[in-house]
């Protein structure tokens, strides 16, 4: 785990990007935030590090678009790298947050649970969660109805959403996955922070369950889970390799085939 992002953001800079329709790509080079222009408000996805809010701030208005306009911020999941820059992003912008039900004791009362440690630094500050989210919520705003599926695993409250966006006149839907990744799941993890094994069992429900849901464009909670940057530079105005509808199945499978290798 690299704390240099921590340390020098600014070399994790990447130019925004639109991903298909009125989705955009406004994260960093490690950690994915993604906008989406509703037509009546912005919902933004996680905000990435205190250290690195600047970044997303810049990204958004490189993109023509007003951070002040952004109306939900919507996390993942209750770890620093995904909900740190909340804090001041929420304080400058007046957005109301939206954080798994399960996850909002992490952010009261758990720091040590946040991954700041990991990333050699400590939390500061938290925030207010105006809306707990529980299984199968769903927000709507302008054009925009994105579904909430509650995904344990990686974190108790871990949320994966689901929406539309409209490209080459046709509807495209949207899904990531809020945690797929296992660091929080190894045997040293647990054992020193007392997590029941049966998280690993979480883990591997939520797959299941994910797998029910149709998705064309698969965008990641990192841009390494789905190729970002790689299918960002392979887009033409006649191809866009974001749409790809065999990329979510083959995603969860490949969680599974991991998740179990390490686990048997």
């Amino acid at each position: 785990m690299t704390t240099d992002i921590c340390e020098h953001p600014w070399k994790h800079a990447v130019t925004p990007f639109r991903i298909a329709g009125e989705l955009y790509y406004v994260g960093n080079r490690d950690v994915s935030c993604h906008l989406i222009d509703t037509g009546e408000g912005l919902v933004l996805l996680d905000t990435g590090f205190p250290q690195t809010v600047y970044l997303l701030t810049e990204s958004i208005r490189r993109l023509g678009f007003d951070p002040d306009d952004i109306a939900w911020i919507l996390h993942l999941h209750a770890h620093y790298d995904h909900c740190g820059g909340t804090p001041a992003l929420a304080e400058l912008t007046g957005a109301r947050t939206a954080l798994g039900q399960a996850d909002v004791t992490i952010i009261r009362d758990h720091p040590e649970l946040t991954w700041t440690p990991e990333y050699g630094t400590e939390w500061h500050e938290g925030f207010d969660v105006d809306r707990p989210l529980d299984d199968g919520d769903v927000i709507t705003i302008g054009n925009t109805d994105i579904r909430c599926i509650h995904s344990p695993g990686h974190t108790p409250g871990t949320m994966s959403y689901f929406f539309s966006v409209e490209e080459s006149g046709r509807a495209w839907r949207v899904g990531i996955h809020g945690g797929p990744g296992v660091n929080t799941l190894t045997d040293e993890y647990m054992r020193k922070h007392n997590l029941p094994s049966s998280r690993r069992d979480d883990y591997l429900r939520t797959l299941f369950r994910l797998r029910e849901q149709t998705v064309d464009i698969c965008i990641g909670a990192h841009p390494g889970q789905n190729q970002t940057f790689d299918r960002q530079a392979a887009k033409t105005e006649d191809h866009n390799p974001f749409i790809d509808p065999g990329s979510w199945r083959a995603f969860l499978d490949q969680l599974d085939a991991r998740a179990r290798m390490q686990w048997r």
